[in-house]
């Protein structure tokens, strides 16, 4: 179902967790349409009025399954469960006087339960107490609408509705868990963004700090020029200007991605420290690393249109986006025998390609499968340059990351 996420967000892998959630979203929302079908059997076999039973249902199954992509603004989780779970209510009080709306079915109750996962999970922390009181009040008051009739099943319906109480309580313990754990994995989320915020100005300070110092030693130059020789001042000045150039568009980049962390994540870094970052030219060792000896075939496919004076952010997050996806191989396609690293230059758009041919058979072991952290940090890298990219199977078998990134050639 759309919003009740029934896997943990722990070191599952982001692609198989994605997977499961699939499956468990067809099986859900099946079941629960069959659940509801069983409703309205049950109330046409009794001869019940059936337009309450379809209002409910209508209401109760669009609030669990509207996808959250088209869903108005407007339709906030307090409005999506307060609404059916009122009706519900509703329903209940007047089935203890009219006898032909008094009707009673496993899909009611189902959609209930659902709301009540949502609203423990999902909603705002000053609802999701009212809004868990009001589902789980309604689910348990369903069977008391057959209750004081006046005979001998009255102990029967109390132990239904005191089923329907227990089983309220086990989903919203259950929901209560899983929404510590969402709640884990934010903060894990936003830890890795945050590294990665201070990696990038690691890279910033080095790059930068390069061009400043080649803009000093240039005017140092020039000022010692412009009294003997001012006729050669012109390709000095344009020296200058050109490294300025590129160290305030590498400036720009960077600091749009320090933004959201704000200073006091820079201020951690080390004024002296160094970080190596790779680029296209020790792309080749790393893919040849990666085969060596037992590992399957790796190779690199440099297209000759791609130009070898890419910006340094641009090899940088290229390399980067090798390197997570043949880790990725190891973790999740161990019998893989194949890998093809691909690179391509059009439009001024470096295409950065890797593809292996495995079924995700020998899986390492649970605890060395990782978080899915690493696609988070590669994602904050390549939007920040402006990029797209995108992790997912191939056609026939395997998998593939496919990064798209603006690149225009420096003019050196």
């Amino acid at each position: 179902m759309t919003d009740v996420n029934l896997l943990p967000a722990t070191d599952v892998s982001t692609t198989t967790q994605t997977r499961r959630q699939g499956c468990l979203r067809t099986v859900g929302v099946t079941t629960l349409l069959l659940l509801a079908a069983t409703d309205v059997s049950i109330a046409v076999a009794n001869g019940k009025t059936l337009w309450p039973v379809l209002l409910l249902l209508s209401l109760g199954l669009a609030a669990v399954l509207w996808p959250c992509a088209h869903r108005p603004a407007w339709l906030t989780p307090p409005l999506r469960i307060a609404v059916p779970a009122g009706v519900s209510l509703a329903l209940t009080a007047v089935a203890t006087a009219t006898e032909r709306v008094r009707t009673l079915g496993p899909g009611e109750v189902a959609v209930l339960l659902c709301l009540l996962m949502i609203a423990v999970r999902t909603c705002p922390p000053r609802w999701a107490l009212p809004c868990a009181v009001l589902t789980g009040g309604a689910a348990i008051a369903v069977p008391l609408r057959f209750y004081a009739t006046g005979t001998q099943d009255d102990v029967l319906i109390l132990g239904f509705a005191l089923a329907v109480g227990l089983l309220s309580g086990v989903t919203a313990g259950v929901a209560g868990y899983l929404r510590s754990l969402d709640h884990r994995r934010g903060v894990a989320v936003a830890e890795t963004r945050r590294s990665e915020r201070l990696a990038m100005a690691a890279d910033l300070h080095d790059f930068v700090a390069h061009h400043v110092t080649g803009i000093l030693v240039q005017t140092q130059m020039a000022r010692m020029m412009a009294a003997t020789e001012p006729d050669r001042l012109d390709p000095v000045l344009a020296g200058i200007e050109q490294a300025a150039t590129q160290a305030l568009d590498s400036l720009r980049v960077t600091v749009g991605i320090l933004r959201v962390g704000g200073p006091q994540e820079t201020a951690r870094l080390e004024p002296g420290e160094n970080r190596q970052v790779g680029d296209l030219t020790t792309l080749a060792e790393l893919v040849d690393g990666f085969g060596g000896p037992a590992g399957p075939k790796a190779e690199v496919h440099r297209d000759a249109s791609v130009p070898r004076n890419l910006p340094h952010e641009v090899q940088a997050a290229a390399y980067r986006v090798v390197q997570e996806a043949l880790t990725n191989v190891r973790r999740h396609a161990a019998d893989a025998t194949e890998v093809t690293v691909a690179l391509a230059h059009a439009d001024d758009t470096l295409h950065v390609r890797v593809r292996d041919n495995g079924c995700g058979g020998a899986p390492m072991p649970y605890a060395a499968r990782g978080g899915g952290f690493g696609i988070v940090g590669l994602t904050e890298r390549v939007t920040a340059l402006g990029g797209t990219l995108h992790a997912g199977p191939r056609e026939n078998h395997g998998w593939e990351v496919v990064a798209l990134l603006p690149a225009m050639r420096r003019t050196d």
